[in-house]
């Protein structure tokens, strides 16, 4: 017989097991795989739409358009945002989107002048909101939690707009054939029948949903939509068909191992995932350019 000690024993083990696994760790874990997964798609399209290979979310404004809407919304009214926060970072990462086509319209596409314009809107976006974090001291906990990038407190309440990215990431498969001719030069993707016009649209449209939802989620994640293309074409090559899942599943990874080494690093403190990959990726990043140079 069991006594009834050991039996309190039990009980109290399998519900602690339950709020650790159930309740903490796997939808933290689901939060990270659909985010990473996101954050790769959306790397990938924007590297193959613009054919730059330096070109991510992040580095074209997007990522910071989408912080900067959370960070106001958040400030002037942190009770009642929470509900609206992916239309809010989706509404602001489209704006720094259509300033930055605005901005390259009526010249000829120039991969490279593309990407030096959005670093411009990004550094331009994350001033203000560095400016607005100043501005409102008394209300700048809330929006510094946001904006961590960070899978602390994530629960299943945070799952349900996670997952709005799965049929996003669906839909990057229709880019797969228009990305493949877009890599041979925009005068033979015109003449094979690619629409540069409405496939760039669509494509950036794309990467803007997926980013500014996964903004709003964990807060803005640098790098892992320019290191998860990258990865993925080293283990698959170029061809988009097998390239996009295959960047979705090394954006995963890289997000969840960032996780598991931000909670073991220096245990109870926490380090945020979007401090890791930034650590990771600004070397990264560094030696894409000296190898593009």
């Amino acid at each position: 017989m069991i006594s009834p000690l050991a039996a309190g024993k039990m009980v109290l083990l399998h519900d602690a097991t339950d709020f650790v696994v159930w309740q903490h760790r796997l939808p933290r874990s689901l939060i990270a795989i659909l985010v990473g997964a996101a954050l790769g798609t959306a790397g990938t399209l924007i590297q193959g739409v613009i054919r730059n290979p330096l070109a991510s979310p992040d580095i074209l404004g997007v990522t910071q358009g989408a912080g900067l809407a959370v960070t106001v919304v958040l400030l002037l009214a942190p009770a009642g945002a929470q509900a609206w926060l992916p239309l809010i970072a989706c509404l602001g990462g489209a704006g720094g989107a259509l300033l930055l086509m605005a901005y390259n319209s009526g010249t000829a596409f120039s991969p490279l002048r593309f990407a030096l314009s959005g670093v411009a809107v990004s550094m331009t976006f994350a001033s203000v909101t560095e400016f607005l974090l100043l501005t409102y001291p008394v209300e700048i906990n809330t929006a510094l939690l946001a904006l961590t990038g960070s899978l602390w407190a994530r629960g299943w309440t945070h799952l349900a707009p996670s997952l709005l990215l799965i049929p996003l990431i669906g839909a990057s498969f229709f880019m797969a054939k228009p990305l493949d001719l877009i890599g041979l030069g925009d005068e033979a993707a015109t003449g094979l029948g690619v629409g540069l016009g409405r496939a760039r649209l669509f494509a950036i449209a794309i990467s803007v949903l997926l980013t500014g939802i996964s903004v709003s989620v964990i807060g803005p994640v640098t790098f892992v939509g320019l290191m998860a293309p990258h990865l993925a074409r080293r283990l698959v090559g170029g061809a988009h068909l097998t390239l996009i899942p295959t960047a979705a599943l090394v954006g995963a990874i890289i997000v969840i191992l960032a996780d598991t080494l931000g909670r073991g690093l220096a245990p109870p403190m926490e380090i945020p995932v979007g401090v890791l990959t930034a650590v990771i990726g600004a070397p990264y990043f560094l030696w894409l350019l000296f190898r593009i140079r």
